[in-house]
């Protein structure tokens, strides 16, 4: 009976949990919730979001999460012209290579953004993900709100 109780607060907790961080008022994406490290990355979109598996979270909360990398803004995929699609391929190699040549990744200054992704600072083996995308020139400075740069022009 004790084990079946269990369960169901587990449960109930769970559902709460993920109820708190779906609500969305209008401070919700500028709260910082501290850091999280990366168990194993299983996806990468493109050169600034890729989905990730993070240690010690429940897989329903920490599973294939997607994360967005904070502060750059690279080429779309699914770009405005054949040249964004060109340099949106060329990210995605660069921030490819980092990632799956990682020892460790880690996620600071954890926020959430849209789509119930997290925004963080990305840090590859002590490197920022973000200066590194920014200095090879596969990514520009990025605050959020209207795109940082038309890849096209």
């Amino acid at each position: 009976m004790a084990i079946g109780i269990y369960k169901i607060m587990k449960h109930i907790f769970l559902w709460v949990f993920a109820a708190v961080l779906l609500q969305s008022p209008a401070s919700a994406k500028d709260e910082d919730y501290g850091d999280l490290v990366v168990s194993q990355v299983t996806s990468i979109y493109d050169g600034d979001t890729f989905r990730a598996d993070i240690q010690g979270l429940h897989p329903l909360i920490g599973s294939r999460i997607g994360i967005r990398v904070a502060g750059v803004d690279t080429p779309e995929m699914r770009g405005k012209c054949e040249k964004e699609k060109q340099l949106a391929r060329a990210a995605k190699q660069f921030t490819v290579g980092m990632l799956r040549s990682a020892k460790r990744v880690e996620l600071h200054n954890v926020k959430r953004g849209k789509y119930f992704r997290i925004v963080a600072d990305v840090i590859i083996d002590g490197k920022s993900l973000t200066s590194s995308l920014i200095n090879a020139g596969h990514g520009v400075p990025y605050e959020g709100g209207s795109k940082a740069k038309n890849w096209c022009a």
